[in-house]
């Protein structure tokens, strides 16, 4: 019988690293009262969830889950993509946008029964920078504050921490100019925020890009011109009700692929996760690339 592996990052969502042991228990109560063999393992490194979610597959998984937040996500939906085996989601981070987009419960022992059950489905899957991302990358603002988010190491890395350091950023975060070519067009931009969304949410109730869908093999690129500080900070709650589209200097278009370049490297993200780039990156859509075990 195929087994059902479960990668667990102890520390998402800023619980204590010894609440490993007691997720590592309920994934295998939960997955055993199912009749499944289950597999349970604790990441202990960045990268790690991504070798042992391919290797999980590899041995014959018939699904492979992530319990953790958006990057640990990403690493095992990274080294899922473009394979049979599905993806299920345990959402336990700061954000958790993409499984609230998918449906997936917050409690955790109903998000493993949810993913066993459901038949898998296709997602797209992203790439910025020749990195894979299945919620939402860019650059700008959030890749510096997902960053400096980043820098804090195993410390605390709750919603509190993360909001205390956008708030930081809002006072000394200078936009670049950027050119962004999409199809025929290009344009030069002062922008604060350039974001990849496959998904409508940053996490949180945070809308980026409102009418986003997984799988309608299209990104949603964002791009919000900084106009002035003051301007950018008193437009933050549009995140927040669906109206970002209303923020002066806001525009969304939905694109296969794209390139973006700037006169000094550029940090990125994909899904939360921070990248040191080069002064052009390469944007694109695979679509369907992704099985999904979701409601």
């Amino acid at each position: 019988m195929s087994s059902i592996a479960i990668i667990i990052n102890p520390i998402s969502g800023g619980v204590r690293p010894d609440g490993a042991r007691a997720r590592a228990e309920l994934a295998s109560a939960v997955v055993d009262r199912h009749g499944d063999p289950a597999e349970v393992f604790v990441t202990e490194r960045a990268g790690h969830a991504r070798q042992l979610a391919r290797a999980a597959a590899s041995r014959g998984a018939r699904l492979v889950m992530a319990w953790g937040g958006d990057g640990t996500i990403n690493e095992v939906a990274s080294a899922l993509t473009f394979g049979d085996v599905p993806l299920g989601i345990v959402p336990a981070g700061s954000g958790n946008g993409l499984a609230h987009q998918l449906g997936v419960r917050a409690d955790a022992a109903d998000a493993i029964r949810q993913a066993i059950a459901a038949e898998p489905r296709r997602i797209d899957v992203g790439e910025l920078g020749e990195r894979l991302f299945v919620n939402a990358a860019g650059v700008g603002f959030d890749a510096y504050v997902a960053r400096r988010f980043n820098e804090r190491g195993s410390g605390r890395r709750g919603l509190m921490t993360y909001a205390a350091i956008c708030a930081s950023a809002l006072r000394t975060y200078e936009s670049p100019e950027y050119m962004i070519t999409a199809g025929e067009e290009s344009r030069r931009v002062h922008a604060i925020i350039v974001t990849a969304a496959n998904s409508a949410e940053f996490g949180n109730g945070a809308c980026i890009a409102p009418g986003a869908r997984v799988d309608d093999g299209l990104l949603d690129l964002v791009v919000v011109e900084e106009r002035s500080r003051l301007r950018t900070i008193l437009s933050l709650p549009r995140l927040f009700n669906g109206t970002i589209r209303q923020v002066p200097g806001c525009s969304i278009r939905p694109i296969d692929r794209a390139v973006i370049e700037c006169d000094r490297p550029m940090w990125f993200h994909v899904d939360g996760e921070p990248v040191e780039g080069g002064t052009s990156l390469r944007l694109r859509i695979h679509p369907g690339a992704l099985h999904v075990c979701v409601s």
